[in-house]
């Protein structure tokens, strides 16, 4: 019986990390450069961010890095894919890559370190300070 499946389609899986929850993994080595995923994006205003902060969903959404340069009156981001569940580190092996399209804004998540199969994909959160004094982030 074959554990695993080592296509691209298939380049990232879940499982639980001790103290940070879900975690995504490499089910496959990835090189500097190398764009794991990429998904389609959600964007909200002040007025809904108000609302959002209040939820889970708080824990979940991006804000570009970007935003200053291109002027973007869109306060956060909700990535549909598994780009969402991506932990944060101080020492990431992968960043996010916002582009946009006639169909809206897309994230993506690029490998900025070699990163071995069974390795847990990590980003920099842009938004850490946001975050109440109560979550601890744990590399």
């Amino acid at each position: 019986m074959v554990d695993k499946v080592f296509d691209r389609s298939k380049a990232m899986y879940v499982k639980s990390v001790p103290k940070k929850g879900r975690g995504v993994f490499a089910n496959i080595s990835f090189k500097v450069g190398d764009v794991i995923d990429s998904a389609p994006t959600w964007g909200f205003d002040a007025a809904q961010a108000k609302l959002l902060d209040r939820t889970g969903v708080f824990q979940y959404y991006f804000v570009r890095h970007d935003r200053h340069l291109r002027g973007d009156s869109l306060t956060g981001y909700i990535i549909f894919g598994l780009i969402s569940m991506v932990n944060h580190s101080s020492h990431p092996n992968a960043r996010i890559a916002w582009t946009d399209e006639e169909s809206g804004a897309w994230a993506s998540i690029v490998a900025i370190k070699a990163i071995n199969a069974d390795e847990e994909i990590t980003h920099r959160y842009t938004n850490i300070s946001a975050y109440p004094p109560n979550i601890e982030f744990i590399d």
